[in-house]
């Protein structure tokens, strides 16, 4: 699957796991699009890796903020699988999605290969 919002920067830290960072910068109305994506990425490391956490094979945060308005009080459930977020004002300044995924060298392999991360 291609990502059209969600744009990943790939780094590696010195214990052998490694993180992926996106963002997206979007008009209110692009955000629902926009946080399908980020749910279908969690939706996937969920059903694959197990629930994230700090002891697992993956862990992420998420942030939602619109300009003007402040923090959006994104979230996801994995049962069921679904992220919440508060809906922007319509006519508000662009909406901020970030995403971080971190990882193991695992979960960075097939991360790439479902999403098509280079």
């Amino acid at each position: 699957m291609v990502l059209d919002y969600l744009d990943f920067d790939h780094s590696e830290n010195a214990d052998g796991g490694a993180s992926w960072d996106a963002m997206a910068c979007v008009l209110p109305a692009r955000l629902p699009a926009a946080l399908r994506e980020a749910e279908t990425v969690l939706a996937w490391a969920h059903a694959e890796f197990g629930a994230p956490g700090e002891w697992g094979e993956w862990d992420f945060d998420l942030q939602c903020q619109q300009e003007g308005a402040g923090e959006l009080g994104a979230r996801f459930d994995s049962e069921p699988s679904a992220l919440r977020c508060q809906p922007p004002d319509a006519a508000g300044g662009r909406c901020t999605l970030t995403l971080t995924l971190s990882g193991s060298a695992a979960f960075g392999q097939a991360l790439g290969e479902r999403f098509s991360l280079g």
